[in-house]
C-alpha cells in the first residue's frame, strides 16, 4: 500500500466514525487551543514591553538607589538618596556619559483649572529628560536651563491633562495649580498611552529644581538616567558611574547602576519562563488526548481484526499494517492540533479585540491586552500533536501488524 491510498484508507475510516473521532480528537483540540492562547497572549505582552523598552532607547542607564528595608541591623550605613552633587559628580568625572537627568516623582499629586480636578504625577526634571527618556511635543517648549536657574514655575503637561483640564482649549500660557502652587503651560506632550512606567498622558513635568525647593523642600533626587557616549561603550560608562558613586559614599550597599537594555533581558526571561511553565501545564492536555487516541486505536483493531486478517492473506505486510493505523492516529491528532490552532488563535485575537472595549482595562488609555501568535507556535503545536498521535497510537499499531492472519480470519 502507498501512502496516500493509506491515507485515504485512514480519512475515510474517520470518516465513518465521525462522532467517536470527534471526541477523541476532543482533548487534543483542547490542549492545542490551551497552548496557542497561553503563548500568545505571554507573547504579546512581552512584545508590548519590548516595544516601550526600544521607545525609551536601549542606551539608556539607571542609576536607582534601593536600600535593603528589610534588614534593620544598624551597622549597615545607608543615605538619604541621591542629591544634585551626585548628579554634577557624573558629568565631571564620567567622561563616557553624553547625557545626565535626574528624576524626582511627586505621586499622587492634582492639577487644578477653573475647578477642574485631575489626579497627575508631576515629575522634577531637567533639560535632557525629554532626549533620554523620549518626552515628543505637540506644542510649546520643554524645560530649559533658564527655567532651572530661576527656580521657574513652568510646566509640561501630558496629552491627557491638557484635554481634561483644558478642552477644546489652547492650553500655552495658561496657569494649572499643582499641589496649590500656580504654574504657567509652556508645553504640552504628545499622546503616549499607558507603559510599565504608568499612564504617560498624566504626567506633568516641571523644573527639577522648582520641584526639589518650592514642593518639596530637598535637593534629593530620585532615578538618574544617562546616556552613553556609545552603545558599544555601554559597560564601560555603567562602571564609570558605579566607581564615582562608590567612591562619593564609600562603598555604600543598595546603589544599581543598570541599562535598560538589560532589565528588557531580564523582562523577556520572565516571559519566556511564563510561557514556557504555562505551556507546559496546557500540554497536559494534548497527552490526556494522546491517550484517548490509543485507547480508540485498540477498539479499531478488534473491530477491524478480521479485515487485517483479509489485507494480510491477500499480501499485506506487518509493515502497511503498522504504517496505516500510524498514519491512521497521526491523521486524528493532525485534524485535532489543525483545529486546536485555529480555535486557539481565533480565541485570542477575539480576547485581545474584546478586551479593548473593557473599562477597566481600556481606563486611562489603555490598549487592552497585546495578542501575537508566533509561527513557531503554530507549527510547534501541529508538529507536537502529530507526535503524539505517532507515540500513542504506535502500540495499537504493533499490536494489529503481528496479528496472525488466519486467527485474525476466524475472528468473531
Amino acid at each position: 500500500m502507498t501512502f496516500w491510498h493509506c491515507l485515504i484508507t485512514a480519512l475515510n475510516n474517520l470518516r465513518m466514525n465521525k462522532l467517536r473521532s470527534g471526541l477523541t480528537m476532543l482533548g487534543i483540540v483542547i490542549g492545542v487551543s490551551a497552548v496557542i492562547m497561553m503563548v500568545a497572549i505571554l507573547q504579546g505582552m512581552s512584545r508590548r514591553v519590548a516595544a516601550e523598552f526600544e521607545k525609551m532607547g536601549s542606551n539608556l542607564i539607571m542609576v536607582i538607589y534601593e536600600p535593603d528595608n528589610k534588614t534593620h541591623d544598624r551597622a549597615v550605613r545607608r543615605i538619604d538618596g541621591f542629591k544634585m552633587r551626585d548628579v554634577e559628580d557624573i558629568l565631571q568625572r564620567c567622561n563616557l556619559i553624553t547625557r545626565v537627568s535626574p528624576q524626582l516623582p511627586l505621586p499622587n499629586s492634582t492639577a487644578v483649572h477653573n475647578g477642574k480636578h485631575l489626579d497627575v504625577q508631576i515629575y522634577g526634571v531637567m533639560p535632557d529628560y525629554a532626549a533620554l527618556l523620549d518626552v515628543p511635543l505637540a506644542s510649546g517648549r520643554f524645560i530649559t536651563e533658564l527655567d532651572l536657574q530661576q527656580w521657574a514655575k513652568v510646566c509640561v503637561i501630558g496629552s491627557k491633562v491638557a484635554t481634561e483640564l483644558f478642552g477644546k482649549q489652547n492650553p500655552i500660557g495658561a496657569e494649572v495649580d499643582l499641589n496649590n502652587i500656580p504654574f504657567t503651560v509652556v508645553g504640552v506632550a504628545k499622546p503616549k498611552g499607558r507603559s510599565f512606567m504608568g499612564d504617560q498622558d498624566t504626567l506633568v513635568y516641571a523644573p527639577l529644581s522648582t520641584v526639589q525647593q518650592r514642593m518639596v523642600g530637598t535637593d534629593l533626587v530620585g532615578i538618574i538616567y544617562a546616556q552613553p557616549v556609545s552603545l558599544q561603550k555601554m559597560e564601560q560608562a555603567k562602571d564609570q558611574i558605579w566607581r564615582c558613586l562608590m567612591r562619593r559614599y564609600a562603598d555604600v550597599p543598595g546603589i544599581k547602576v543598570d541599562s535598560l537594555d538589560t532589565v528588557l533581558q531580564s523582562i523577556t526571561t520572565v516571559f519566556a519562563a511564563f510561557t514556557l511553565v504555562l505551556g507546559s501545564i496546557a500540554a497536559l492536555a494534548l497527552l490526556v488526548g494522546g491517550i484517548g487516541i490509543m485507547n480508540i486505536m485498540l477498539v479499531s483493531v478488534t473491530e477491524r481484526t478480521r479485515e487485517i486478517g483479509l489485507r494480510k492473506a491477500v499480501g499485506a505486510k506487518q509493515k502497511d499494517i503498522l504504517i496505516q493505523f500510524l498514519i491512521e492516529s497521526a491523521t486524528l491528532s493532525g485534524i485535532g492540533g489543525l483545529t486546536g490552532v485555529g480555535i486557539g488563535s481565533a480565541l485570542s485575537y477575539a480576547i485581545g479585540y474584546i478586551s479593548t472595549f473593557i473599562k477597566a482595562l481600556n481606563n486611562n488609555g489603555h490598549k487592552g491586552l497585546a495578542i501575537y501568535v508566533p509561527l513557531w507556535a503554530v507549527v510547534g503545536a501541529f508538529v507536537f500533536s502529530a507526535g503524539v498521535g505517532v507515540f500513542f497510537g504506535l502500540y495499537p499499531a504493533v499490536r494489529a501488524s503481528k496479528l496472525d492472519p488466519i486467527q485474525a480470519l476466524r475472528y468473531e
